[in-house]
């Protein structure tokens, strides 16, 4: 059992807090409630960002004492919505909210994580049609290799992680999330992932 917070009440955030505690761990849910977050991230081995991308550096940066030494899960990605309200364009091009998060948390393990899909596939990847690929991306392989362990909880199987590398290598899965309105617009609102057929 491993004690988790997940900032962020939405449907990701409360998506991953319902799989996470069914699979035993203790998940506290911080929303935004003065003081809520820094409550949870205070008391919790790994902290789980399903914020806004937008505002998530800011956010985060405020919760540098609690975060120390911790590992940071990053689910979100920043963008530029458009009038639809789905992602139009990337806040960091260039760059990538994981790399802002990492500069602006020195002493924390930023690991970049299943941001390539729909927030249904992140705790149910088995009910898909076709073999879905989550991607890692990090500096600390021990923080890696914990975050693995959480998504085979999630029901991840091994040969669908891929580790990427680094953490500029959530460059590459961050701008993924340009695919989401497109695809959503040609098929509807139907769970979907990118994934790596081989």
């Amino acid at each position: 059992m491993t004690t988790i917070a997940v900032l962020g009440n939405g449907r990701v955030g409360g998506n991953l807090a319902t799989a996470l505690t069914r699979a035993g761990h203790e998940v506290t849910v911080a929303d935004r409630t003065p003081g809520a977050a820094s409550a949870a991230a205070r008391t919790a081995r790994i902290v789980i960002n399903a914020t806004p991308g937008a505002g998530s550096p800011e956010r985060l940066a405020a919760l540098r004492d609690e975060l120390r030494g911790k590992i940071l899960v990053d689910v979100s990605n920043a963008t530029v919505d458009g009038p639809d309200g789905l992602p139009a364009d990337l806040i960091h091009p260039g760059s990538s909210l994981a790399e802002q998060l990492q500069e602006a948390l020195p002493e924390t393990h930023v690991v970049k994580t299943l941001n390539t899909m729909l927030f249904p596939v992140m705790t149910a990847p088995a009910a898909l049609t076709q073999t879905p690929t989550v991607f890692v991306s990090g500096e600390d392989p021990g923080a890696k290799q914990t975050v693995r362990g959480l998504l085979a909880d999630l029901g991840w199987r091994e040969e669908w992680i891929t580790d990427l590398g680094g953490i500029r290598t959530a460059r590459a899965t961050e701008a993924a999330v340009l695919f989401v309105p497109h695809v959503i617009r040609s098929e509807g609102f139907v769970p979907f992932a990118i994934s790596i057929a081989r």
